[in-house]
Formats: C-alpha cells, structure tokens, sequence
C-alpha cells in the first residue's frame, strides 16, 4: 500500500507538468538565452562556483522554484531536498529544530546550540526557531551537508543553511504580491528598490501574513496553531568597483497562539482525566481520531505566543591588491513571551504564564582571500567572534486542578488497598481519609488486605510500630528492636499522630516556579582557514583547519512557592513526625509517586537558591579533500571532516537531582552538558551533460561521540550525551531541463542515523534503542519538484507546478521501541505530502495569477510527539497541517 502511495504521489508530480510539445516553439534566441536550473552559482566554498564545480554535498534552490514551491520560511524548504528535514514542538519560537543526514539537536529547550546552523545573508541565527522568520524576497538557498566550520564563522556539526535575500538593486523596480485561501489565509507583501546614486542603491520589503488556527479546542470556540505575523526590512549598499558596504535592518513580529498537542493514545489515567473535567462540564482528552486535529484545553489557559526580533548587519567587501577582505558585523535581539497549557488536557492541572525567553547577539567575522603561485594555491583565512547573552524565565505554575488531580490518582489506585479511598490533600472531601488517619483507626487491625497481601507476617509489626510512633498504642507493644530495625521510633513522636491523620499542605493555584531566572554568557573565539591547492587542471586537494575556543558562564536563580512541597521539605530538614510519616509511606510503595506528583522536579522548593557555573573549552576540527575532474562535465571526490559542537546548559530545573531521590541535592554542574564531535568521511560523483541534465551521488559516514540528546527520564527532561551514533547512506539528486519552460527536479536519500549497539542505555530513557534508527528520521526520502510554464500565446505562459516529498516509516518520540515490531506508541507509517500550483503568468515572471493547494491529498502524519508527563499511557503528537489552498497574485515593476 505505501508502494502504491509512492508510486501515485510521484506518478501525479512527474505527470502533472509532462510538457506537449503541439505548443508553439519558442524564440531561438530564448532557448539559449536563460539561466539553467543547473547553473545556479553558489558561494559555498566563498568562490563563484556552480553547484557541480564543487567538491562537497550541496543542494542550492534558485528564487523560482522558491516561489513555486511557496516557501515562506525556512522549514518550506524540506519539500526540495530530501536531506533536510524540521520539527517543531511545542513552541514554534524555541522549539523547532532543523535534522539534516538525520542528525539534530532535539529539544524545547533554548539552552541548546543548533547542529544545522542558519545563515541569513552570512549573519548566524543562534537558534532554529530564532530564524523561523517570514522571509522576503530571495535570491537563492544553499543547504550544506555534513560539517561546516572552515569557511563559516560558526561551526556547526551536522550541516548548514545559507540564506541569500535578494539585494538593493540599481535599476529602479518592485513588487506587490497578494494571497487568500481557506482557514482565512490571507498573506500582503511587497518590496521596492532603486538608485539614490550611480554608488548607492536602497531597498524596503514588508510584509504581512495571517491564518486561522487549524486544532480546534473541544472546551470553547478557540482554534490554536493560527498565524499572525508581520516583517519590515530595509537595506543600502553602496558599491564601487574594488569596495562595497551592505547595511541590512529587520523587524519581525508575531502575535499567535501555538502550539496545539492531540492526544493520540490513551492510557489507565485517561477516564480519570475526563472525570475530572466532566464534573466542571469539560473534555479531559478528546478521544476521537488525531486526524481530527481536535483537542482538550483548560477555558483559563491558552497557548499565546509573541515574538519581537530585530537586528542590524554591515558587509564590507573590498579589494586589498590581490586580496579580498570580507567583513560581516552584525547585532540580533530577539525576544519570546509564551503562555501554555502544559498538561494538554481539558483539567487545570499545571500551565505557564509568562514564560520568557531573550537572544541577543554581537557576532564578527572577517576573512582575507586570495590565489598564490600563478593560481595554484587559493586561499583563505578567517576569525570569528561571537558574544550571546541567553535570558530565560520559566513559569510553571500549579492550575485549580493540581491537588485535586494528585488525590484522584491516589484514590483510583491505591484507594481499594485502604478500604474503598484514599487521598493525601484533602480535595476529595473529608470523607475520603488520608493513609496515616487508615493505619492509625484501631478499627483496622492489621491494615487493608491488599497491603497485608504485600508485606504478609511483616505488616502486623509495621503497624503496631507506627501507631507506637504516634503515641496511639502504648510503647513496648511490640519489641523496641522491632520498630527500630524497621525505621520507626520506639517512644511516641510528638505531632505525628495529627500530622498523619490530617490532610497534607496542598498547592494554591499560581504556586510554582515565580520565577526561575537564568542567564548563560556565551564568549566564542575562532581561527579558521580553506586552501584548495590545484595540483593539476584536473586534480584539487583542499585543506581547511579551525581552532575554537568557547566560554558559557551559567547565572541561575530559582524560586518556587509549591504548597504541596511543604511536606517533603520538613522529611528533607529531618522533622521526625515528617520522618516517620514518610517511613511508613516507603514501605507502602508511596512516597515516591507523591513526591513526583505533589513536588514534581519542575517546580521542587527544594531546587530554591542562586547557581553559578562555568565551563570553557576549546577543540581543534579540520576538513581534508581531493577531488578529480574525469572530464569537464564530471566531478568526482572525497574527503574527510571533524566537526564539533560545544557543550552548554540545560536551562530547566528539573535537570536539578533530589536527596530525597538519592540524589546529592541542586548544583550549578547539575544543568551542564558536553560538547559532541563528528569524524565524517564523504565521497561522490558530479556529472552533467550540457545544461539539460545533472546527476550528483554522495555516499557519507559520520560518526558522532556525546551526541547531544534531550530524552524524558518519566521524573523529568535530562540531556544525555550518547556514546556513539553512526549517521550513513546515499543521496542522489539530479535536475533535467531539456527546454527552459519545463524542469525537474529529483531526490533520494537512504539515511540510517542509528544509536550504536555499543552503547549500553540500561536504566536510561534511551533503554531499548541500542541500534534503532533515531526517532523522526525516514531511511527513505524521496522528493520530486516538477514546473511547466508553457507559452499561451505571446507574451503569457502557463504555470504548472508540482511538489512531493516522500517519507518512508519513523518511529515518533513516545515510548521505548517494541522489542519485536521496533516501533513505538507513535510512529507515522510511510506517507507522501504533495503539493502544486497552476495559473498564468508573463514571460520575465512581473505579473502572474496562480491556484495552490499545499497537502494536496489532506495527509495526516504526526510532526512530533511526546509522553504526557505525569499521565501514565497518556501520549500526545503535534499534528501536521491539513489541506491548504487558495489564490495568489503577483505584479512587478
């Protein structure tokens, strides 16, 4: 059946736009005057060089297959290139993450550094979700495989983005280009440009987007994943012959709410969870099929999120004699406020309100390139500064619902052991006793028969002792050695007796963090240097080397209120009553689950204090590669590359360990993370024949030590250095374009990104996965982009555009993998996303009118999941976007 899906999706992509040739011919002169799709010049290498010119995986997109394929942003671009692929969970600001060879840095969590670095106009964005920004007009992308570090200004371990926005122009001209479709889409921008002087030429773009959301909530009339965003973005450059200066100033802006979670499977928890809501006249979890992309939120919590970022960037190229000097200054600020419903359910369990995250960034890199030895040597060498201040504010907070959740779990699974019910907060009523008030009722001998069943002979002591304890039976009825071989005193313990018979201290609505602060400086230094030297005509060898150096240095204050940790601090202070009491709740099996829910890692007063840390290193990585041109039109190569990424923080508190977990309490060390290196081998082949046809085949192995993985530990998210994970396989892309009105483009890539069988994940979240393929990441890719714009008559041509991209089977974030089948709870079978436009335009492209539809066969997949924490069984997923379509149309002057 995924065969035949395949096979369809790529029948209707290739057959689509399939040319007839009863149109009319065109002009002679028009069939050789244009650019192929297979001469788009990159820069990858910091040389004008096509993509087959070059000895290293690149796949480069021109502006007319961008506008085709209607990429808005930078996770669009995964439908062109097999390679790449994004993710975004539950923040679209700080968690969207970028795979590139199936290698990422997976997390909502903005401590983490990006391995697929984003490069907008040779400005790095620190973070993925940072450069998730509306993007205007381009000039061309270029998505770099495998490390990068010898010619960009920040290294990065899994590849690279580059992102090249159309410049000023001197010729005066602009655009206007409209767009309405369902879910009230509707999407304004426009760009103008000219001289102010033969030297100096300026340029404006803005734009405004905005759509309706497309989840549903089932508890009132809100729709969520919505967008509303708007950019304005001005440029000036002034150019002479051997100098120019590039001035770029940007505004983004985004006012949405996102991102929406359906739960997709459903555990022992669910029925309480709907019980609970149904009381207040609510959903708990919309237990209908995920496709719905329907789901539960609390009425007093909403999933807003605001987004401000600016920056402003100098390029100075000049001409020094031979040698060519590039500057690039540039300054971001970029600023997050998000609200969340963080227990994705219809009850008010836990939400965050106000949680802020804040990037600034002064980054600095200068190169010196030039040719020695009659051209036999090209060379270039570089520094790079970067200094980042990172500012969180994390907000979790207890909802109306927290205490009355916690006694429901404990009334619904270890109520029948006490004789019908039980809670420890007093939200059930005073009906419902507390466990201490069960054991300490002289009507109840020897306890409940399940637990009797439990600690047999032994339960009889157990009790007798703790009521001895309590000052409720007199001492000496049971032997003194007795009770202290068994934790409990043998003479009465003043406050006990009420202490266990009374409800706990619960948690107020708004207790929790208020606030966790943190702030990570971040000071990087690096040398680095790119030298092809030409052998001969045909063969090149390029050395490349860099030397980092980088210094984080951790500020953190934590400060939570959480009423239901009132207990456990006086266990962990050694109050005896509290002591005692929880003695009795070890033995039961029951402090730790009333410790995880009650004072979850979260929101633990324990983790209370200010925490400074720092951590520097510094690593050398290099590239080597010889590449050989069999003949003008074929390229063939290898080589070898270190990659490296630095280590960092993990700006949560639950990172934080507990004494009363057998941890050594909360230390600044407690939140670092190391750094991760990759020894990446490549080979490959470039061919064209002509400008018609290009074939490229890479075959890659990396090896990463300490990749850098966010993993829930079912306490909390912990970041666990893995050992060893191998990325391999075959990308194959090619580009035919036998007449300049019909061009397609084709893409393969076999990818298996494995945990190594030689680590050991025992009594870790990554149990079980020793040599499964890493979650999210297809072994077969396959993408297709055919265009068609046959001549109507004169100067109108037609427009007939079709995209796929196909991904085989992936396991979702969820649960360990099924020891026979090798799935787990959430996996997404293989499935194609087809996409395609159609309309008219003119023949230079000024003016055009087109029909789109994005998901075109409204396909259901999963972007993502995750286990709902502290909802056992309970798995959520972010769903992908259904069927988009509408009208749009564009007029240039």
């Amino acid at each position: 059946m995924r065969k035949f899906q395949l096979f369809t999706a790529s029948a209707i992509a290739m057959a689509v736009a399939t040319p007839v040739y009863a149109q009319s011919a065109p002009a002679a002169d028009d069939e050789q005057n244009y650019q192929s799709a297979n001469e788009i010049v990159v820069t990858a290498t910091r040389r004008d060089e096509t993509v087959q010119e070059v000895p290293l995986a690149i796949t480069a997109v021109g502006n007319e297959l961008l506008q085709n394929a209607g990429v808005d942003d930078i996770r669009g671009l995964e439908q062109l290139a097999p390679s790449l692929q994004s993710s975004t969970g539950q923040s679209s600001a700080t968690g969207t993450t970028l795979y590139i060879r199936g290698i990422t840095t997976a997390g909502d969590n903005p401590g983490f550094e990006p391995a697929v670095g984003v490069f907008i106009d040779g400005v790095f964005r620190a973070r993925a979700g940072v450069a998730v920004s509306e993007l205007p007009e381009l000039q061309r992308v270029e998505i770099l495989r495998g490390p990068q570090g010898t010619l960009f200004g920040r290294n990065t371990s899994a590849g690279a983005l580059s992102i090249f926005t159309a410049q000023p122009s001197f010729d005066f001209g602009g655009s206007v280009e409209a767009s309405y479709g369902n879910y009230n889409a509707f999407e304004l921008k426009g760009a103008v440009t000219g001289p102010v002087s033969d030297k100096l030429a300026l340029r404006l773009d803005g734009g405004y987007r905005k759509r309706d959301g497309y989840i549903d909530d089932v508890n009132s009339d809100r729709s969520i994943n919505d967008i509303n965003r708007w950019y304005a973005r001005a440029q000036a450059l002034y150019d002479t012959s051997t100098f120019s200066f590039r001035l770029i100033g940007d505004y983004y802006e985004t006012d949405e709410n996102c991102c929406g979670a359906v739960s997709a499977v459903r555990g022992s928890l669910a029925p309480l969870i709907n019980g609970i809501a149904a009381a207040q006249g609510r959903v708990g979890l919309y237990t209908g099929d995920p496709s719905d992309r329907r789901m539960a939120v609390s009425p007093n919590r909403d999933f807003s999120e605001r987004v401000r970022d600016w920056g402003i960037s100098g390029e100075i190229n000049a001409e020094l004699g031979d040698v060519k000097l590039t500057s690039i200054t540039a300054y971001r600020n970029w600023r997050a406020l998000r609200d969340q419903d963080i227990d994705f359910s219809g009850i008010d369990r836990a939400y965050r309100d106000g949680y802020r995250n804040r990037l600034v960034d002064f980054t600095q890199e200068i190169r010196f390139q030039g040719s020695a030895f009659g051209g036999a040597l090209d060379w270039l060498i570089g520094g790079f500064y970067l200094n980042e201040t990172n500012d969180l504010r994390d907000t979790v907070r207890i909802g109306n619902d927290g205490n009355r959740y916690v006694d429901s779990i404990f009334n619904a699974l270890a109520g029948p052991s006490f004789g019908g019910s039980v809670q420890f907060f007093g939200s059930l009523g005073a009906t419902v006793p507390t466990p201490g008030a069960v054991f300490l009722n002289p009507a109840v001998p020897n306890s409940p028969l399940a637990y009797q069943a439990v600690y047999g002979a032994s339960l009889a002591p157990l009790v007798g002792c703790f009521r001895i304890a309590a000052g409720t039976a007199p001492a000496g009825t049971i032997p003194a050695a007795t009770c202290t071989a068994l934790g409990y005193s043998s003479t009465p313990v003043p406050g006990l007796a009420a202490l266990a018979a009374s409800a706990l201290p619960g948690a107020a609505a708004g207790q929790g963090n208020n606030n966790d602060d943190f702030r990570v400086k971040t000071n990087a230094f690096a040398l680095f240097t790119h030298n092809i030297i030409n052998i001969s005509d045909k063969l090149s060898l390029t050395l490349g080397a860099r030397w980092n150096y980088e210094k984080k240095d951790l500020n953190a204050t934590i400060n939570n209120n959480t009423g239901s940790c009132t207990f456990f601090n006086q266990v962990r202070a050694g109050n005896a009553a509290a002591t005692q009491y929880a003695t009795l709740l070890r033995q039961l099996g029951l402090f730790n689950n009333l410790f995880l829910l009650s004072c979850n890692p979260a929101v633990n007063t324990e983790f209370n204090g200010s925490y400074t840390h720092s951590r520097d290193e510094s690593k050398i990585t290099g590239t080597a590669k010889l590449a050989y041109k069999l003949t003008p039109d074929v390229l063939i190569y290898g080589g070898y590359d270190r990659g490296y990424k630095s280590g960092g923080y993990n700006l949560d508190q639950a990172t934080f360990d507990s004494v009363l977990l057998g941890g050594n309490g909360p230390q600044g060390s407690d939140l670092q993370f190391n750094s991760e290196s990759v020894d990446a081998y490549e080979i490959g082949i470039k061919t064209q024949w002509g400008r018609a046809f290009t074939l490229n085949v890479a075959g890659f192995y990396q090896k990463f030590r300490g990749l850098q993985s966010l993993v829930f530990s079912g306490n909390n998210f912990v970041v666990q250095n893995v050992d060893s994970t191998t990325s391999k396989g075959v990308e194959i892309e090619s580009i035919i374009q036998p007449i300049r009105d019909f061009t397609v483009r084709l893409g393969y890539s076999y990818i298996s990104a494995k945990y190594d069988t030689s680590n050991n994940f025992t009594g870790t979240p990554l149990q079980g996965q020793e040599g499964r393929q890493l979650n999210n990441q297809p072994t077969n890719t396959v993408t297709i982009a055919t265009t068609w714009t046959p001549r109507i008559s004169g100067n109108i041509h037609g427009l007939f555009h079709v995209d796929m991209r196909y991904n085989s089977e992936v396991n979702i974030p969820s649960s360990n993998p099924d020891p026979v089948t090798g799935r787990t709870v959430l996996y997404n079978q293989g499935y194609p996303l087809v996409s395609a436009r159609i309309g008219i335009q003119t023949a230079d492209r000024s003016k055009s009118l087109e029909f789109f539809v994005e998901n075109l066969t409204n396909q259901y997949y999963h972007i993502t999941g995750f286990a709902v924490p502290e909802q056992t069984g309970n798995y959520a997923a972010y769903p992908g976007t259904p069927r988009f379509f509408g009208i749009q149309g564009r007029y240039k002057f």
